[in-house]
């Protein structure tokens, strides 16, 4: 915990010591170095496509739209825009709206319900630290500079769910192989 408080401490003091005021791209490229295997991508990478997973379209949302869950009679819902994606529990509905905030059109879900709650948790957090350390790296910039640091972020992290993929519409059935019988030794 500590060591993750001085890379953040060495990374404002660089980017303090720089002579000009450093640009979104260099603010951004900085967030990326410490979130490292913990950003969102790498995490959708390492977690959810190493097991079985089924292709999910969230479908196309609007940049300004807001992202919502829902609990209605009939469950839960995740509302991203005008749309309404009905979701069998509140661990789905929070997996999806992480990837509804990056405006990922097609990703994968795991196959196994009992993953999806743990992903979903890691995802958020990885979420909620990617705004803070945007927030408190370009502390003292304009407001304007904040937003184009968290798109840039945004956007490379939808770039690379994109390039890892979203699996298959339908996971694969792989029967398990049947046993036969020992032969009986003649003896």
């Amino acid at each position: 915990m500590s060591a993750d408080i001085d890379a953040i401490n060495a990374a404002i003091e660089r980017i303090r010591n720089l002579p000009r005021p450093p640009k979104s791209s260099v603010i951004s490229n900085e967030i990326k170095v410490l979130l490292g295997d913990g950003s969102i991508d790498s995490i959708y990478r390492d977690r959810v496509l190493t097991d079985r997973t089924r292709s999910y379209e969230i479908g196309t949302v609007s940049g300004n739209a807001s992202i919502d869950v829902i609990y209605t009679l009939l469950g839960f819902e995740l509302k991203a825009g005008r749309r309404r994606l009905l979701c069998p529990d509140l661990a789905t509905a929070r997996y999806l709206a992480i990837f509804a905030r990056l405006r990922c059109k097609k990703i994968a879900v795991p196959y196994d319900i009992t993953r999806i709650s743990r992903i979903a948790d890691e995802l958020d957090s990885a979420w909620r630290r990617m705004l803070l350390l945007a927030e408190r790296l370009s502390e003292g910039r304009s407001d304007r500079v904040k937003a184009k640091v968290v798109k840039i972020l945004t956007d490379e992290a939808r770039r690379g769910i994109e390039e890892y993929g979203s699996g298959e519409r339908f996971p694969q059935f792989i029967a398990p192989r049947r046993r036969r019988p020992a032969p009986k030794s003649r003896s």
